[in-house]
């Protein structure tokens, strides 16, 4: 079961890639300033991740409208991020979660996806500017993609 509404939103670093090389970008580095949305997926380059990531991506001034920061987060190396990045359009920062530190710390690990190993599960959390869980939604399975306007609601609360 994901972490609960009313949780502090456990705390992370995790390394994404830009033109610029490997940077770190910090949760709590948001907090006091703007709301965050986490997306959890399992796996770049496939269908239903790139359809969930790819409709964000085009929607992202909503989420900007709304004072969040949106990041997806996988246990894909942050390399195979980027190039799946460019290669769909995506440009919601994706962050590498290799170690599954941070699956496990939000407790949404999918065990033995398609017998390759544990991946995230797909699950949205809503964070907000004091590093509160405010929403989350963790799918029935990684063919179902999250309520976004469920997220966009709590965002507009947060507001």
């Amino acid at each position: 079961m994901p972490l609960k509404v009313g949780t502090s939103a456990p705390d992370f670093t995790l390394k994404t890639k830009t033109v610029h090389g490997l940077e770190d970008v910090k949760l709590s580095d948001n907090f006091g300033k703007r709301n965050t949305v986490l997306l959890f997926f399992p796996l770049a380059f496939t269908g239903v991740c790139t359809q969930e990531l790819c409709d964000v991506s085009g929607g992202i001034a909503a989420y900007d409208g709304l004072n969040a920061a949106v990041y997806g987060i996988s246990v894909d190396s942050p390399f195979a991020q980027e190039a799946w990045a460019q290669k769909e359009k995506i440009s919601i920062k994706l962050l590498s979660d290799l170690n599954k530190t941070v699956t496990q710390a939000y407790d949404v690990v999918f065990p033995n996806l398609a017998g390759v190993g544990d991946t995230s599960a797909r699950a949205a959390f809503v964070i907000d500017k004091a590093g509160h869980i405010i929403h989350v939604e963790q799918t029935p399975t990684p063919k179902d993609i999250p309520d976004f306007n469920a997220v966009k609601a709590a965002l507009a609360k947060a507001k």
